[in-house]
């Protein structure tokens, strides 16, 4: 007989209680957060950007461990949503979140392993006498001097660890400028990289300590060669600078001399005065080779080859192949090419990077167009260069891109119904100024100075720039294979001629450049990433849950909290250069400088960064400072005085003039027993806290020193 069937139920193994498992969200969802890589990864390279060091082996390790942490919870996550431990969005949220906290460490790591990788001894002292070194670069200072710089240095009684692995110098008097990778010997004056002329500006020893550059200086001597030149790569080197010279021996003047810049990346053929009328039309940005240049050069040659192998297969050559992946390889090519043929500067390295992305999609079969693409390109970028990420450079051509690709779908369905001639002007003007409006903040963020001209400049120049000047030297290049260039490089000189004459026309006019005040460190990063937060996490108002919206209401927020700190930020009261050379008191009518002459360049960046358009003598002659040349002095708030006090003996005199509430500032050291009964700014002390900056208050005065920079060797 067969068992009863509650006997048979309670006789085989219970089942485990089921448990409700919330369905998996849909791939869909999680469409776009490539976009958020080179967010996440700037984070972090910007947070080592707050406090720059290299990292001890103890640092090392943490950020290892966050790494393995984060990614062991972003890998795991999944499995407990299986597992019932946690619903699916909770899973998502915190998959999500610690691979965003993944990229930001591995940010920090490249940028840290970066500075350690370059790190080269860095010159501390002054240095008089011979110097040895091979040439590796040759351009002009932004005082019109031509400028060597020198790497396998060599200094006289310094021996290899401390000496710099590159000085650069420039060159006081007229010289024969020896060739690219000649061993070359000078005698010169030689000093560490500059320290900023005040606190938050410009680090120019940042700059130098990620280009091993470990000294600057000049040199009033002949350039004497100790060797031949290099062959190998130096004489493709050599051979660049051959071409540039050509271009400009054809073309003549200054118009050679951009021509040259342009086909070349060799800018030592322009003068100053021609690089600021082109800064004051906004059209600096043609004579450096960037993804403008790239650009046009690769859609010029895209198209030409497009339309040559078109007619190919028309002629029933019978080439069944899609001739627009034809195209894109021989556009790609030829910007390769243009990257060699420019010298590949890290600016041109990074346009190149954009437009090998783009056409590589091309050829791929994906979209050229999309932010997924400019993600690519700046993921590469940060990856290879992290540095790049807190330059000028990199900041305007990739908000002039996402610009202009977050347009082009408007664009698109607006442009059928504008008529067919009015059609090219019309995407000139609303290219012209989407890019503008997407990189003014940033230029007037970092170079303090607006073009009030620059859309009607570049409305004038870039349509030349596009239909004459890079299709003529495309077209020049591949006839001096043949020795037939000439009527190219005519062309192409009409062309720089006419945008030579666009820079003069509009720096003329007046009211052409504005001064604008230097906003306060936070303010660029917060533009950036409140812009990036209210682009990435927009969405059509049926697709808009809380997290986007609370995402654009955080970037609204920050673009707000950016707006609200430059407006209301004030410049310091009172400023003293790094070596006590100068002092610039703010008054009503704008800084007034305590000397005519000395530390010019310290001055001009102050008056540049207060927004002011003077220069140091006008700033001198401006009612503040009183007393003799040499011994000046100025009234402050709450009963103080600042004294500057230079030349010779000034140091003596300081001591006696060393009194309560005064700020005195010696060209020469100063010896006082004790603690000095003033607030007392010498060398020796200025040594250690670099530029000062003073703000006034009731209990005395408050003193912000320069950054001292914690990289060292």
């Amino acid at each position: 007989m067969l068992p009863q069937s509650g006997a048979v139920a309670a006789s085989l193994p219970r089942a485990a209680p089921r448990v409700h498992v919330a369905p998996r969200p849909p791939a869909a969802l999680r469409a776009g957060l490539f976009l958020w890589v080179p967010v996440c990864l700037s984070a972090g390279i910007g947070l080592w950007f707050l406090r720059p060091s290299l990292f001890s082996p103890v640092e090392w390790a943490a950020l290892a461990c966050l790494l393995v942490c984060a990614g062991t919870v972003a890998r795991l996550a999944p499995h407990w949503a299986e597992r019932g431990r946690l619903t699916w969005p909770q899973a998502d949220a915190l998959h999500l979140g610690a691979m965003a906290l993944c990229f930001v460490a591995l940010g920090t790591g490249l940028v840290a392993f970066r500075a350690a990788h370059v790190a080269a001894p860095v010159l501390e002292w002054r240095y008089y006498g011979p110097v040895e070194g091979r040439v590796i670069q040759i351009d002009r200072s932004g005082r019109d001097r031509m400028r060597l710089t020198l790497d396998q240095v060599v200094l006289h009684d310094l021996s290899p660890e401390r000496t710099p692995a590159k000085v650069r110098v420039s060159l006081v008097d007229d010289h024969a400028l020896p060739p690219l990778g000649q061993r070359v010997m000078l005698t010169g004056h030689l000093g560490p990289p500059s320290a900023p002329s005040s606190p938050g500006s410009f680090d120019f020893r940042m700059f130098a300590w990620f280009d091993s550059l470990g000294a600057v200086g000049y040199t009033r001597t002949p350039i004497l060669a100790v060797t031949q030149p290099e062959g190998g790569l130096w004489w493709a080197h050599r051979a660049r600078m051959a071409i540039s010279a050509a271009i400009q021996d054809r073309i003549g003047g200054q118009a050679g001399a951009v021509a040259a810049a342009l086909m070349t990346g060799d800018r030592s053929g322009i003068a100053e005065e021609t690089n600021e009328v082109m800064r004051a039309s906004n059209l600096y940005h043609i004579i450096s080779i960037s993804g403008l240049h790239m650009g046009m050069l690769a859609a010029f040659v895209y198209g030409a080859a497009r339309l040559v192998l078109v007619g190919v297969q028309a002629a029933g050559i019978g080439l069944a192949r899609p001739m627009h992946k034809w195209a894109a390889g021989i556009a790609l090519a030829a910007a390769a090419a243009y990257l060699w043929l420019s010298g590949g500067g890290v600016a041109t390295e990074r346009s190149f990077i954009m437009v090998a992305v783009m056409l590589g999609a091309i050829i791929a079969d994906r979209r050229a167009i999309s932010l997924r693409t400019v993600a690519l390109a700046a993921t590469i970028v940060l990856i290879y260069s992290p540095e790049a990420l807190v330059s000028a450079g990199f900041q305007m051509s990739f908000a002039a891109t996402i610009a202009l690709i977050l347009v082009y779908g408007p664009w698109a369905r607006i442009a059928p119904r504008v008529p067919w001639w009015l059609r090219p002007v019309a995407m000139l003007v609303v290219s012209s100024m989407v890019a503008a409006l997407a990189t003014s903040p940033i230029a007037a963020a970092h170079f303090n100075r607006m073009a009030q001209y620059g859309l009607l400049a570049n409305l004038l120049a870039v349509p030349v720039m596009g239909t004459l000047v890079m299709p003529a030297g495309v077209i020049g290049a591949v006839l001096a294979l043949v020795g037939l260039e000439a009527p190219a490089l005519w062309v192409m000189g009409i062309g720089t001629e006419w945008m030579l004459w666009v820079a003069r026309f509009v720096s003329s006019l007046g009211g052409a450049v504005t001064g604008v005040a230097k906003p306060p460190a936070p303010v660029v990063p917060l533009m950036g990433f409140g812009a990036v937060l209210c682009i990435l996490c927009w969405r059509p108002p049926s697709r808009r849950g809380w997290l986007t919206r609370a995402g654009v209401g955080l970037g609204a927020l920050l673009l707000a909290a950016s707006a609200v700190l430059w407006m209301t930020a004030r410049r310091p009261l009172l400023l003293i250069a790094p070596e006590g050379e100068a002092a610039g008191l703010m008054t009503p009518a704008g800084r007034a400088i305590s000397k005519p002459s000395g530390g010019a360049f310290v001055v001009s960046t102050w008056l540049q960064e207060d927004g002011d358009m003077g220069d140091q003598e006008q700033a001198a002659a401006r009612p503040a400072w009183t007393g003799d040349a040499r011994d000046r002095q100025a009234p402050l708030p709450h009963g103080w005085q600042v004294w500057h006090l230079t030349g010779k003996g000034s140091g003596a005199r300081a001591a006696t003039a060393c009194r309560p509430d005064r700020i005195v500032v010696a060209s020469e050291p100063v010896d006082i027993d004790g603690a000095p009964p003033c607030l007392l700014l010498d060398p020796k002390r200025l040594r250690r806290s670099g530029a000062v900056a003073i703000h006034m208050t009731a209990d005395g005065p408050r003193i912000t020193p320069g950054a001292t920079m914690r990289l060292s060797r």
